[in-house]
């Protein structure tokens, strides 16, 4: 939770790095650190987060509000 802040987020960012991990394909399906014995694709993408092997954007809300065109509006009671 230090390095991400938000836990939806840091459920989000394990679960893509899992199925990376698990497809089996490609340069993206490889550990990113290099002890893994006894892990399994949930503790190696914890690993690669804490070690800040892996890295992402938080998009700001502005941003998300034009590409969505949806902004929050409160209801009247």
């Amino acid at each position: 939770m230090e390095k991400v802040g938000n836990p939806n987020v840091l459920i989000n960012l394990v679960s893509r790095r899992v199925r990376q991990l698990n497809s089996g394909g490609g340069s993206s399906s490889r550990p990113l650190i290099a002890d893994t014995a006894n892990m399994g694709a949930a503790d190696i993408a914890l690993a690669e987060i804490i070690e800040e092997k892996v890295g992402w954007e938080m998009p700001e809300m502005a941003d998300v509000e034009k590409a969505t065109g949806h902004t929050k509006k409160r209801k009247k009671h």
